[in-house]
Formats: structure tokens, sequence, C-alpha cells
């Protein structure tokens, strides 16, 4: 393919792909398959990497995260980024409207927004293409993070229509992503974040783009700060127009037609805020017509046409009777406080995280305090505060313990982790927590077998590791509590059923360090075997697209373990599928000389990266592994071949050099 027909591909592919972003991330309604897009995806990729000088701006490639940043640069804003007035209760937002409608001379229509608890930020497109994006900053000075939004899957890169504006928009962390963030850090070890809102900008702020991609951040946009040839005449058209250009909006805004129809609005979303995804902190109320808003003006702190009632801060006041420590699957022991149940946000609060030992000394909790609690981002139950005035004297001071609350073991803290850690294999309680894991949705989605049926099958000894699940019996079942003819009958049909499930499943069920559902999928995609991927090094490992040198390393370790084979050995003979039933890779030409070939890449090339190599073999269909074996087919050896070589030559393997590679592809 010559360079102009390189540019006409890359043109057509970046329209196509830019499409279905827009369907899948912003209307929910994807057209493709994910192998369909992911396919698109790499011919994307290999045609930037050949050429490229044609990567543009706009580029979907662009999304993956850049370089790490050594800081970030200043950016100045054209039109300022102001703050908005408060209104705490109903006679503040009457108050708001009295001073509208004397301004204006004349009744007035709102658009009331849901106020977004995130990060203010700015998006500049000229001609349609995404140019940058900044912090709001002190509103007048902000920092550019165009290369963090720009992995942000809603944000467009390319408008439909080549506009030339300035939007403005609040980024955000949805609360799903939020749990499961603080989930993975606390069993990293990792102090957890406070809140969404502290995430989204924790993330957005970070000098490597690679960790805020990795962040699942997501943006609404509600306003303007230029336009050129605007034919818009109020705020509501915008909104409309906004979304016409593929703009990710708010779905849930109004347009008022009184004071009493906000406040209606007002009150509706302090009762819904729970069922949302994302955290909101109140409602923002905007006179529609652009004409009043101009005539209104500002002050100098914030604009005279909009106002955001802000939601009461909802905390509740309760008694601290006892702290529990719970050890997860990973060994990280967690202490939770036990409290006197208290109504907060809408629900029942009994139990609070204290996430780790730290916390508890920072804050002097003790059991028998009485404390504040409130739920973070409307989400996780928290101790906020301690009320010290009210001690009466007999409350205790808290020391995690040395040992683990259900095994006995030491604890340790592992260096740069603040929690303490279990690390006995054999403990029951990281035993348990695994086996839940495993049979979870998204690993082997074993129906029926939920945490309680767990737990009543270890306290009657009749599991104590993976394997022991595909080996109950009927008539034991039976013998349980609460276990039936028909419930015995479904469970042991779904765990039957399981034994089917494609590779990808098993990986993330076995619950190896840092593999979550996306990498297992990936890792499933690229070795499509468990004999394939348990022999590949970390070196290769790193190879693969998304897997770091972190997860790499973890990987190679934990099939490193005897006891870990083991588990595979006796999964094998209880029938589990140890392969990848997805849609495949690339299978390559017909007359490819590596088309069904398994193959090894050793030794440093000339003219070729290790992973260049590894995308055309597999690209022609061949199949990349890690170690030589004598299922191997072909080493491609380069300069300092190493141990791989001589391995190579013993088993009798087919060798070529760097040339002999080279003039294959020819």
């Amino acid at each position: 393919m010559n360079r102009q027909e390189a540019q006409q591909r890359l043109e057509s592919l970046r329209n196509e792909i830019h499409q279905y972003n827009y369907e899948y991330h912003t209307l929910d309604a994807p057209s493709v398959s994910d192998y369909e897009y992911d396919k698109k995806m790499r011919e994307l990729l290999d045609l930037e990497s050949k050429f490229p000088d044609l990567v543009t701006a706009d580029s979907p490639s662009q999304r993956v995260g850049a370089e790490p940043l050594s800081a970030f640069q200043k950016v100045r804003h054209n039109v300022a980024m102001l703050s908005l007035g408060n209104a705490f209760d109903e006679q503040e937002l009457r108050d708001f409207d009295r001073r509208v409608r004397e301004g204006t001379g004349e009744e007035v229509t709102y658009v009331c927004e849901l106020k977004i608890d995130g990060l203010a930020v700015s998006l500049t497109y000229e001609d349609g293409v995404l140019v940058r994006g900044a912090t709001r900053g002190d509103g007048t000075v902000g920092e550019d993070i165009t290369v963090n939004l720009r992995t942000i899957r809603t944000i467009p890169l390319r408008l439909h229509s080549p506009e030339t504006v300035e939007v403005r928009g609040e980024a955000f962390m949805p609360k799903n992503s939020f749990l499961k963030m603080n989930e993975a850090r606390e069993e990293k070890g990792e102090e957890p974040f406070a809140n969404p809102r502290n995430a989204a900008a924790g993330s957005l702020r970070q000098l490597d783009p690679k960790v805020a991609a990795k962040r699942n951040l997501d943006i609404f946009l509600y306003g303007v700060g230029e336009w050129q040839g605007e034919s818009s005449n109020s705020h509501s058209q915008r909104l409309e127009r906004m979304k016409e250009l593929g703009l990710k909006t708010n779905p849930e805004w109004k347009k008022c037609q009184s004071i009493d129809e906000v406040i209606e609005y007002v009150n509706g979303w302090v009762e819904r805020r729970p069922d949302l995804d994302y955290e909101i902190d109140g409602i923002v109320i905007k006179v529609d017509r652009l004409d009043q808003q101009e005539a209104l003006g500002f002050t100098a702190k914030s604009p005279r046409w909009a106002t955001a009632y802000k939601f009461p801060a909802e905390e509740a006041v309760t008694k601290l009777n006892d702290i529990e420590l719970s050890v997860g699957r990973t060994g990280v022991v967690t202490p939770t406080a036990i409290l006197e149940p208290v109504k907060v946000a809408g629900t029942t609060v009994q139990r609070a995280s204290l996430h780790n030992e730290d916390l508890i000394r920072e804050r002097d909790i003790r059991i028998g305090d009485t404390v504040v609690i409130k739920k973070a981002g409307d989400i996780i139950p928290e101790v906020v505060r301690v009320l010290i005035e009210q001690r009466s004297g007999e409350e205790e001071p808290y020391a995690m313990p040395e040992h683990c609350p259900e095994c006995e073991s030491t604890l340790v803290r592992l260096e740069e982790e603040v929690a303490l850690r279990c690390i006995n294999p054999n403990c029951q309680a990281q035993l348990r927590e695994g086996l839940i894991h495993f049979v979870s949705r998204n690993a082997m989605d074993i129906d029926g077998l939920g945490e309680k049926v767990i737990a009543q099958l270890f306290q009657e000894n009749l599991i104590a590791a993976i394997a022991d699940l595909y080996k109950l019996q009927r008539e034991e079942l039976l013998q349980l509590e609460r276990m039936g003819e028909k419930s015995v009958e479904n469970l042991l049909t779904a765990i039957e059923a399981s034994k089917d499930n494609s590779l990808e499943k098993l990986l993330f069920g076995l619950g190896i360090r840092y593999v979550g559902t996306k990498a297992a999928q990936t890792l499933a995609q690229e070795f499509e075997t468990m004999d394939a991927l348990s022999q590949t090094d970390a070196e290769t490992l790193m190879l693969v697209p998304e897997i770091g040198e972190k997860m790499a390393d973890s990987i190679a370790r934990y099939f490193a373990k005897p006891q870990v084979l083991d588990l595979i050995e006796d999964l094998k003979r209880l029938g589990i599928n140890m392969e990848y039933k997805g849609p495949k890779k690339s299978e390559g030409p017909e007359d490819s000389p590596f088309k069904g070939k398994t193959i090894v890449l050793t030794g440093k090339m000339e003219n070729f990266t290790r992973s260049e190599a590894k995308n055309i073999v597999q690209e022609l269909g061949g199949k990349v592994t890690g170690s030589i074996s004598k299922n191997t087919d072909l080493l491609i050896a380069g300069e300092d071949a190493g141990s791989k070589y001589d391995k190579a030559e013993k088993l009798g393997v087919e060798i070529w050099n760097e040339e002999e590679f080279a003039n294959a592809l020819t």
C-alpha cells in the first residue's frame, strides 16, 4: 500500500471508528460487535505504525494515553470559567427568581440541569477537531490536560460538523467504577479515594495519561465559552445543538416555565439522586434565553443569570459499638465499624469501612465513640469524625492485631502499602473469598453459589479449594439446610454448565493479581489455551497490548507455583474447558509461511522490534509463545539469542535468523 492509499484508508477507518465510539459510549447503541470494532482498530494502529507521519490529533489511536508528562502547561481561558452563586433553600431560589425578573423586566423561562460533582473542564474544537482540553483552574488560567481528556471515550475527538467552538462540562467517575477502583486499591494495599470527585480529579491530573485511560471516566457537556457562527438563541437550543454535534449532554435537563416548576424539579431530584450511577450535589438553574442572559450580565465572580441549588450534606450521628476485621481473597485485612443503626441518604446504615490502620489512628477512632457518618459520594458509608466532646472516658482505643483473625498467621505490611496483609496461602478466609470470586458473574458465573452457600459448604467441610466445587455430590448437598431436590438439581446443573465456559472466564475466576475481566479477555484471545499462557514468560507477556510489566510479572509468578499447575491439571481432569471460544485473531492468508505454526522469538533484531515481529507473525496466522518446547515449530533468533537457541537446537526445532525472517515477508 502506497502513502496515498494509506491516507485514504486511514481517513475511512477513523470515520468508522469515531461513529462506532459515538454509538457505543454516548448513545449506548452499538451497531457492530466488539470483534469487528477490534479488527478495525488493529488495522488503524497497524497502518499508523507504518505511516507515523499520517497520525492525526483526532485519531482514535490517541485515546490510549501518550507518554508521561513532566508537568502540565498553563492555559488562559478566552472567556472566564466563572463559578456559580449558591441557593440552599426554597426561599433563596425565589429570591434568585425575583432578581432575574427585575433585571430583565419580563417573565423568564429556566433550564434546570443536574449539578455533576466532578472536575470542570473546557474542550476546544477547531474545524470540528479536538485541539485542547483544560481544567477550570482559577477561572482565568487552567492546566492543559488534553492528553488525559482524550482517554475519555465519550469525548469526541472529531465533531459531526466542522465547528470551531469551546464547550464546558464536568468530567466524573461513575459510582460503579469508583467502587471497583477502590476495591482494587485496597486489595493492593493502596489508600482508597475518598469520593468519586476526588478520584476523577486525581485521574485527570495524572502526569501519566495511561493511568487516566484505565480509570473509566465519563463527561457531560453543559455550556459554551465561545462558538464561531453560533445560531442558537437559547440555552436549551445550545444543548440540542451540542448533542447533534456528538457531544454528550445530560438527558435529565428540563425547561421550566416558572420558579414553582423549578422547585418541583429540585425536590424530585432530592429523592431520586441515589438512583443515579454518578454523583450530583445539586441542581443548576439557568435563564434559558441568551439575550436575557446578556442583559443580566455578571458579577465579579459569577453570572447573574444562573445559580446552583446545593443539596444539604447528609450526615448522621451514631455510636460505634465495635470494629470487625475481614480478610479478602488477596489477604488484605480490612477493619469495619459496627454501628448503632442510623438512616443516611435514604438507607439504614449499620456498618462503615474504616479502610486501614492509619485512618483509625489518624482520626483517633475508639470503640464506644459517638461518631458522625456519611456516605462518601452517597455510596460508601464512612466515619467522618469523632465527637470527642461526647466521650465519657470509657471508650477503648483500638489497635490492629498482629495475627490474622482467621488463621492466626502473622500479618505483614508490604513495602509501600498501607494495608496489613495475611500471606498464608492456606488461610481459610482467603480461600473462601477466592471461591466467592471464582463463581461470580464475571468469572465462572455459577448461579446458586452465592456467598451464603459458599460459606455453608466451607462450614460443612464439603469444599476447601476450587476443584472441590466440581466434586460435589447430590447426596451430600441434600443434607444441607435449605437445600431441596430442585435447588440441588439446579446447582449441579449450573456447576456442570460452567465447565464449558470460554478460557477468559476461568482466567478471571482464578483471581490472578492485577488481572481483571478485560485483561483476561485479552490474554485468552492472545494465547488461546491455558497451556500456552501458563508456559509464557513475563518478557513475552509484556508484548501483549495492555499487559504492563507489573501484570506480566504477576501472571508469570502465578503460573510458576507448583500448586497452581496442580490446580490446572485437576480442573482439566474434571472436564473444565481450557481453551478460548471467542472470535480468533487474524488467521492470516493461506500462503503464509507462519499459518498455524507455533513460533518463539528471541534475541535482538536490527530492523524489527520484538513487538513488531510478534504482530507480523500473528497477522500472518502464527502463534507466538514465550518458551521452546516439543510443540514449537520455529525459532526466529536475533543477536544474543541465548538459552532458547540452544534448547531449540537440542529439540531439532527449525531456526531462522533475521534475514530469513525478512525474506519470508516479501
